[in-house]
């Protein structure tokens, strides 16, 4: 295959498909379309190679390929990268949820519950209970996910977490400092020497990051640094719970040890929003957590004012962001966070790949995985501005349709 038009790669891999008659494409390459950081495409067609894209272009010079694809006149995204989640766990947090509904406030102990029931569970339930969210996940756009242990808090049970999590998906986080187990309740500095001990040592093979929750109820600034720089000698890379519930020391920790992101960042002073802006850390603001605990919501438009680079995800756990749907916390940040649709789309893909430090998803543009969803709607604005209504009508994961 080969073209003079559009964008194209190198690379013949197989069979090659055409996408066309898509009303409007989205890139997230500022170089193509109409030059914003979504790089939009009007009447645009995709070809993709295998499992990567290998042409984005206008529809009327797309190259020939063996097979074609009529998009039915819908908008085409990148696929949705769910970079923060808690997946691996059983039981539910109902009747928790419903007091807080009733009036009582959030805070980081509810985790002992959830962990009460992952011991209890048997390794096949853990996993249909992840395949089940995943699945959910897909259905609604979601071709890259990452999701952490945490709900464990033995050498035995963190382990077996990620064992499960990592057969499901390359971007596995090590949580072991999700809270101090109940287990060492009156005794938080051992448990911070399990969790960079053997703990760690049990958890690494099975992990590319490394987690810790700063917070008051959870781990301080110096126990985070400890467990953070600890992972690192290990070859996990950092990221961080930060400044959730409280103001705190986790955001200028994550700059400072070049984490991939500051996930949460609702409680941030000056000084914090100036460490993102210089650093190369992300902030991940998670707004399913904010509406699913009634809290303050981050000031997404502080950041991106201040050229933060800003992902969202939806914190898909049981206690505090019991959703898998990303559509829906665009429509949250965009109603209730300061973002646009422009920038709520582009953090809840190509923003997801930065905090996890990938450039071959969250983008349709030459060499990237073939990830897409198709929208039963000609805009991806339609994402906000109809909130609620199940828009992704097909999804396509590494070149082919799920």
């Amino acid at each position: 295959m080969s073209s003079t038009t559009g964008t194209t790669s190198g690379s013949n891999t197989g069979s090659t498909t055409l996408i066309t008659n898509i009303a409007s494409l989205v890139t997230n390459d500022s170089s193509l379309g109409d030059g914003s950081p979504l790089g939009l495409i009007q009447d645009a067609a995709v070809v993709i190679d295998g499992d990567r894209i290998a042409w984005t272009g206008d529809s009327r010079k797309a190259p020939a390929t063996d097979n074609r694809v009529d998009a039915g006149g819908r908008a085409v995204i990148p696929g949705f990268v769910d970079s923060h989640s808690h997946l691996v766990f059983a039981g539910d947090r109902t009747q928790e949820f419903n007091a807080r509904m009733s009036g009582r406030a959030y805070s980081a102990g509810g985790i002992r519950t959830t962990v009460a029931a992952t011991r209890a569970a048997t390794d096949a339930e853990l996993e249909r209970n992840l395949t089940r969210y995943l699945a959910e996940a897909l259905c609604q756009g979601t071709t890259t996910f990452e999701t952490k242990s945490g709900y464990g808090l033995t050498v035995e049970d963190e382990a077996r977490a990620l064992r499960i999590a990592s057969a499901h998906t390359d971007e596995v986080t090590y949580l072991g400092a999700h809270i101090v187990s109940p287990d060492h309740a009156d005794d938080p500095a051992a448990y911070v020497a399990l969790v960079t001990g053997a703990m760690l040592d049990a958890c690494a093979p099975y992990a590319r990051w490394i987690d810790v929750f700063c917070e008051k109820g959870a781990f301080d600034g110096e126990q985070a640094r400890a467990i953070l720089t600890a992972g690192r000698a290990k070859g996990l890379h950092p990221r961080i719970h930060a400044n959730q519930l409280s103001y705190g020391p986790g955001v200028q920790l994550a700059v400072e040890l070049d984490a991939a992101s500051a996930d949460h960042c609702t409680h941030l002073t000056d000084a914090d929003v100036d460490a993102l802006a210089n650093g190369d850390t992300v902030a991940t603001l998670l707004p399913g957590a904010e509406f699913s605990t009634r809290a303050e919501w981050p000031d997404a438009r502080r950041l991106l004012d201040a050229g933060v680079t800003v992902a969202l995800s939806t914190d898909c756990n049981p206690g505090s962001s019991f959703t898998s749907s990303v559509p829906f916390c665009i429509a949250l940040a965009v109603r209730d966070m300061g973002m646009t649709p422009d920038e709520a789309l582009w953090s809840a893909t190509a923003g997801g790949a930065a905090a996890l430090r990938r450039t071959d998803i969250g983008r349709v543009v030459p060499g990237a995985y073939a990830d897409l969803a198709f929208l039963d709607a000609p805009s991806h604005v339609h994402l906000a501005y109809r909130p609620g209504v199940p828009l992704v009508r097909e999804v396509w994961r590494r070149g082919a349709r799920v």
